[in-house]
């Protein structure tokens, strides 16, 4: 046989294509599944945005690249990509079916954790000014905007760093996604030392009182309430507002049944596989094999933990205020990684007194979590979009 038919053959495999890069990302999708899987780590995104990694990464496939070509077909993740996620599409359809999951009844109940939700924020803010600080490490260079889309991963909210990062990054998006999703898993890890180390035995043992009985009338003006203020107020944060309080109101109008499951089951299902898949294709290897990919994974880590002291130390103003009747461990559940968090504040009271249940407590400033992680996406849209 021909030599150069032989060697064209054996340039058309993937063996010739594959780089130390693309094998190293090949490798990155492995463990995100692994993590997934066996470790049960974020399932729902780690599973698909792992295998989009290695998608992504197949040489001379073309699944997630543009067309050659004007005229030509592009990779169909990258059309996944272009349609779902560049739009904004996905993660504002991520966000009405998490509203419609969420019941917003304990902070309507107790409307004061709004500042627990508000205080949890800071953590954002801080690692903003630490991306703008890491530019003096050689091989980083973070502008004004890919700092912002860095800093929300402090919000925990995993549809909203997408979101942002879409409208701000798109090229870090791959970086900040894994980041934002694998320390929403690292929750019971991360939290707990934080909570043991900001507060007293004598504050985790505080028995709070039963949460007043919420009627379906707050129920259904509050989204709407909560909606007329982020269009007054702050516009740019309407489309993650918006959806949320939308979803929220197909749970509580409780004359769309079908709607209300439709949103919580197949359509937040249906897209959160093209959602994973989407963001996969942000991690080939051009693209995530970078120094910049360790200064996000480290800061996403120090915005996670500011929140979390934050809003634990509103918690423990807010103790002093009232006389200890609230429990200052529920501002932890502040950093929005619902309902996660508020499950660690719970399992962390009840190691302290077992006859303490911070559960629906705690869902207050998780809510207000939600909400003031997208003020604060919407915020920095504002200014930097």
């Amino acid at each position: 046989m021909d030599g150069n038919l032989l060697l064209k053959i054996w340039q058309t495999t993937g063996l010739a294509g594959f780089g130390l890069g693309q094998s190293i990302m090949v490798l990155v999708g492995a463990v995100l599944i692994y993590l997934a899987i066996a470790r049960k780590f974020e399932p729902l995104l780690l599973l698909p945005i792992g295998f989009g990694a290695i998608l992504s990464n197949i040489p001379f496939a073309g699944i997630a690249a543009a067309a050659p070509m004007p005229g030509q077909p592009a990779g169909f993740l990258y059309y996944v990509f272009e349609v779902g996620i560049d739009s904004g599409v996905f993660p504002l359809i991520i966000f009405m079916g998490v509203g419609a999951l969420t019941d917003f009844g304990p902070l309507i109940a107790r409307p004061s954790t709004i500042f627990l939700g508000a205080a949890a924020q800071f953590g954002i803010f801080a690692s903003l000014l630490g991306a703008l600080a890491m530019n003096v490490i050689p091989g980083i260079e973070f502008s004004l905007k890919d700092a912002a889309a860095i800093a929300i991963i402090g919000g925990a909210d995993g549809p909203t760093a997408i979101f942002l990062s879409s409208r701000l990054s798109q090229d870090l998006m791959g970086a900040i996604a894994v980041a934002a999703y694998s320390y929403m898993a690292l929750v019971p890890i991360i939290q707990p030392p934080i909570m043991r180390a900001l507060t007293t035995k004598r504050e985790r043992a505080v028995v709070m009182q039963q949460l007043r009985p919420v009627s379906h009338l707050e129920r259904i003006l509050f989204p709407l309430a909560i909606l007329l203020l982020c269009a007054l107020l702050l516009p740019s944060a309407a489309p993650l507002i918006g959806s949320l309080t939308f979803g929220n109101l197909l749970r509580e109008s409780g004359v769309v049944e079908r709607l209300s499951k439709t949103a919580q089951n197949e359509l937040i299902n249906i897209v959160t596989i093209f959602l994973g898949l989407g963001v996969g294709t942000k991690l080939a290897a051009d693209k995530f094999l970078k120094l910049e990919t360790l200064g996000i994974l480290l800061l996403g880590l120090a915005a996670f933990c500011i929140g979390t002291a934050a809003g634990l130390l509103m918690g423990k103003l807010m103790h002093r205020l009232s006389g200890g009747k609230i429990n200052p461990l529920i501002g932890a559940a502040g950093v929005s990684a619902v309902p996660m968090s508020a499950r660690v504040v719970n399992k962390v009271g009840q190691e302290t007194n077992h006859h303490n249940f911070l559960l629906m407590h705690a869902m207050g400033p998780n809510v207000a979590g939600v909400i003031g992680s997208a003020v604060a996406a919407g915020v920095l849209l504002a200014i930097l979009g």
